[in-house]
């Protein structure tokens, strides 16, 4: 497998998607890094010379931040949001949708399993009339 930024990608997939793999690298910057690198997006991975790889693995280390170097600096962006006491920074604390979505219904994957709370839902003892 050919190793690019520390990350083993695909040899069987196509070198736009196999390079996707690569954590801060999407379809739009996978297709700009090989065509500054004059590559065909549509071979495959296990058909690329040392040469092409050489020219890809530079282009990614000299211009784009990926993997750990990316990882640590959204952590690091995320830290000083919550130190500084921003609203975003106290919905991180919180584990809430930081981005303004509604959290009465839905946000279960940020908020978690359902808890129960005592006097919620229906009413006991009220009828209709």
């Amino acid at each position: 497998m050919p190793r690019i930024a520390g990350v083993d990608i695909p040899r069987e997939k196509q070198v736009w998607v196999s390079l996707q793999y690569i954590y801060g690298i999407g379809p739009a910057t996978s297709e700009k890094i090989l065509d500054r690198a004059g590559i065909s997006p549509e071979t495959k991975a296990d058909s690329l010379t040392e040469g092409e790889l050489t020219k890809i693995r530079d282009l990614i280390d000299k211009e784009y931040t990926v993997e750990g170097e990316l990882r640590k600096e959204v952590t690091l962006n995320i830290k000083r949001l919550i130190e500084i006491g921003s609203y975003k920074g106290m919905r991180h604390r919180r584990n809430l949708p930081v981005r303004g979505q509604r959290t009465r219904t839905n946000a279960r994957t940020r908020r978690g399993t359902r808890k129960t709370v005592a006097g919620r839902g229906k009413k006991r003892g009220t009828s209709k009339k």
